[in-house]
């Protein structure tokens, strides 16, 4: 019984804290960077620098914890149709984190340092790859969520 008691408490955690960061990162995605880039240059700079510097520094123990968990998900469930459910999640979040360190980390860091008086003049260009990278990035996280709902519904 306790066994089963510490399964759903895993389970009720990993759909918890992916869901969230799946939440997050679509928010970004299709309400805060719209707005964002409709705004004047400099308050525009101003608010992606910022975002940059916060979730540049939440979003990385997130994705750690999504994927600890998830596996954590796939060794208790293991030889269950909840472990394929669980590995393909996580290997879906490995892409996503592969994903971010190589081509949207650099852009985000180039980003926090960017204000109205110093930035690159190809800086919209830049975020609209980054966006578009990130685009690529939730729909993986997505993705991955609907593998650990399945993986959560039948563990």
């Amino acid at each position: 019984m306790e066994t089963v008691r510490m399964l759903t408490a895993l389970a009720v955690a990993t759909a918890t804290v992916v869901g969230l960061m799946v939440g997050v990162e679509f928010a970004v995605a299709f309400v805060l960077n719209p707005i964002l880039f409709r705004l004047p240059v400099g308050p525009s700079l101003d608010a992606q620098a910022d975002g940059a510097r916060v979730l540049g520094r939440a979003m990385p123990v997130w994705y750690i914890a999504s994927l600890v968990l998830t596996v954590t998900l796939a060794v208790f469930t293991w030889g269950s149709a909840s472990a394929r459910a669980s590995v393909i999640a996580a290997v879906l979040f490995v892409i996503s984190v592969v994903l971010s360190l190589a081509l949207l980390v650099p852009i985000n860091s180039r980003a926090q340092r960017w204000s109205a008086d110093d930035h690159p003049a190809d800086w919209r260009e830049q975020a609209q790859r980054w966006n578009r990278l990130h685009y690529l990035r939730v729909v993986l996280i997505v993705v991955g969520f609907v593998f650990v709902l399945v993986a959560v519904a039948g563990s």
